[in-house]
C-alpha cells in the first residue's frame, strides 16, 4: 500500500511539473514560473505533512523520489560553477586590456561584503536583545545534547587555526584538486587561479600577441559553450524550486519550530531588517530599489529554497549581468566571493545572535558596549576567514563563539530549526553578493544603467 501512495505522490509532482512546462510554452515569464513553482511546492509539502507526517515511511520514500528533481537540479548547478567562474573571469580580465582596475574591483567587492556583514552582526545583536533571547530559555533534549557534544568534539581544534592561516588556505596549491571542489576554499582558489591566468594573458599580449590572440579565441569558444550549458540548466529552475520547497516543507519538524518559535521570529526580523538595509544602500547609490528587487527575486527564490549560496552562483551571475547591468568581471567576482566570504546571514546575523544568547549564561552582560563592539568586529573579521565551508553558518558561529571565549554547544542545539532559518540566511547571503557587485560596478563606472532600467531585461532572456 505504501508503494502505491508513494507512486501517487510522485505522479502529483509530475503533473505539477507538466503545468510548469505548459506555462513555459505559453511564454509565461521566468519570474512568474519560479514563483508558481515555489507556491505549488509549499502546498504539496503541507499536504504531505498533513496526510502522512514528516517522518513517516511514505513521506521519506516520496521525498527520496522528489530529490531526483530538487537535489539533482542543485547538483547540475554545482557542476557548472567551476567552469563558469573560471572561463568567465579569465575572459573578463582579457577584455579589460589592463590589470589596473582589478585591485579596485577586488577592494570594492570585498569591502562591501565585509562592511555589510559588520552591519548584519549589529542587526543580529539588536534583534537578540530586542527579543530578550537567552540560551537558558531553550529546552535541551537528548538529541540536542548529542548534537552539541558532536559539534564541540568535531571542531575542537578550530581555535588553533589563526586568521592568517585561514586566509593562506585560499591560495591554491593544486588547481585540479580545487576544480573538483575538494577543499572548503576551492571556489576562492579557482577565482585566484583564474585571475592569475587572465593577468598572464595580458602580459603575453604585449610580448607575443599572436599567442594571446589564439588563447583568447579559445577562451571565447569555451565561454560560448559554457554559457549555453548555463542557459539549459537554468531553464530547469522552476522545477527544481518546486521539488526543493516540497521537500523542505514536508520534512520540517514543526513541533521543534514551535518550541524555538521566539528564536525563529527574532532571526527573521533580523534577516528582513538587513534586507531592507540592502535596498536602502541600492537607493543611496542612485538606483531604484523596487526595480532592483523585481530583477533579483528569481535568484533569491532559488537561494531560499535550495539553501545553497554556491549553487546559486550561475543564477547570481546571470541576474547581475543580464538584468542589473553589472559588468562581466564584477559579476563573476562578487558572485564567487559572496558565496565564500562576507555572508550577511550565515556569518553576520547568526553568530552574533548566538553570542548574545550565550553571554548571560557565563556571566557576561550582553548590553556591555565593550562586548557588543568586540562581537561585531570579530564577526566581521571571521566572515572573511570562513570561506565556503560546508555548514557555513555553524562553522561561522563556532569561529565567533570560540574567539569570544564562549561555549559552542548551542550551535548544535538549534538543529531543529536550522533548515527554516537557513533558507532566509542563504537568500540574504546571495542578495549581499549581488549588492556588492552592483555597488562595485556603479563605483567603477562599468554599470549599464540602460539594462537596469529596461523592464524587459529580465532573467528569461538567458533562455533564448
Amino acid at each position: 500500500m505504501d508503494n502505491w501512495l508513494i507512486f501517487f505522490n510522485v505522479l502529483i509532482l509530475s503533473v505539477l511539473i507538466g503545468l510548469l512546462i505548459f506555462m513555459q510554452k505559453k511564454h509565461v515569464s521566468f519570474s512568474k514560473r519560479v514563483f508558481t513553482g515555489m507556491t505549488l511546492g509549499i502546498i504539496l509539502g503541507i499536504l504531505l505533512q498533513v496526510l502522512y507526517g514528516s517522518d513517516s515511511d511514505i513521506t521519506m520514500g516520496t521525498l527520496d523520489w522528489y530529490s531526483i528533481v530538487g537535489s539533482g537540479y542543485v547538483q547540475l548547478l554545482m557542476l557548472i560553477v567551476v567552469p563558469l567562474v573560471m572561463v568567465s573571469i579569465i575572459r573578463s580580465i582579457i577584455n579589460l586590456n589592463t590589470a589596473d582596475q582589478l585591485g579596485k574591483m577586488a577592494s570594492w567587492v570585498i569591502g562591501t561584503l565585509i562592511t555589510t556583514t559588520l552591519i548584519a552582526a549589529l542587526i543580529g545583536i539588536g534583534s537578540a536583545l530586542l527579543f530578550d533571547l537567552n540560551a537558558d530559555q531553550i529546552h535541551i533534549g537528548q538529541e540536542q545534547q548529542t548534537r552539541g557534544a558532536d559539534i564541540e568534539e568535531k571542531y575542537d581544534t578550530m581555535e588553533e587555526k589563526t586568521m592568517p592561516q585561514r586566509i593562506v588556505n585560499f591560495i591554491p596549491t593544486n588547481i585540479f584538486q580545487d576544480m573538483t571542489g575538494e577543499r572548503p576554499t576551492s571556489v576562492i582558489a579557482v577565482v585566484i587561479f583564474s585571475f592569475l591566468v587572465g593577468i598572464a594573458v595580458l602580459g603575453v599580449r604585449r610580448k607575443q600577441p599572436e599567442h594571446a590572440e589564439m588563447f583568447t579565441k579559445m577562451v571565447d569558444a569555451v565561454f560560448s559553450v559554457v554559457m549555453r550549458l548555463v542557459t539549459i540548466i537554468l531553464r530547469l529552475t522552476p522545477f527544481g524550486v518546486l521539488a526543493l520547497m516540497a521537500n523542505m516543507i514536508a520534512s520540517t519538524n514543526f513541533a521543534g519550530i514551535m518550541e524555538l518559535g521566539k528564536f525563529v521570529l527574532a532571526s527573521y526580523v533580523a534577516l528582513i531588517t538587513m534586507f531592507l538595509i540592502h535596498l536602502v544602500l541600492v537607493a543611496l547609490f542612485g538606483l531604484n530599489p523596487m526595480t532592483y528587487l523585481k530583477k533579483v527575486i528569481p535568484t533569491l527564490i532559488f537561494a531560499f529554497t535550495s539553501r545553497s549560496s554556491a549553487g546559486a552562483i550561475p543564477l547570481n551571475i546571470s541576474a547581475q549581468k543580464n538584468t542589473l547591468g553589472v559588468d562581466d568581471a564584477t559579476a563573476n567576482m562578487s558572485a564567487s566571493f559572496g558565496a565564500t566570504m562576507g555572508q550577511n546571514g550565515c556569518a553576520g546575523i547568526y553568530p552574533a545572535m548566538l553570542a548574545v544568547m550565550i553571554a548571560p549564561t557565563v556571566g557576561i552582560n550582553p548590553l556591555s558596549p565593550e562586548f557588543i563592539l568586540q562581537l561585531a568586529i570579530i564577526t566581521a573579521i571571521s566572515s572573511f576567514g570562513v570561506a565556503g565551508v560546508g555548514g557555513g553558518a555553524t562553522f561561522a558561529a563556532i569561529i565567533v563563539l570560540s574567539s569570544m571565549g564562549l561555549p559552542i554547544a548551542l550551535a548544535g542545539v538549534l538543529i531543529t530549526v536550522e533548515p527554516l532559518i537557513d533558507m532566509g540566511r542563504t537568500a540574504l547571503n546571495v542578495n549581499g553578493s549581488m549588492l556588492s557587485g552592483t555597488i562595485t560596478s556603479r563605483m567603477l563606472g562599468t554599470f549599464n544603467k540602460g539594462i537596469f532600467s529596461d523592464k524587459h531585461a529580465v532573467v528569461e532572456q538567458t533562455e533564448a
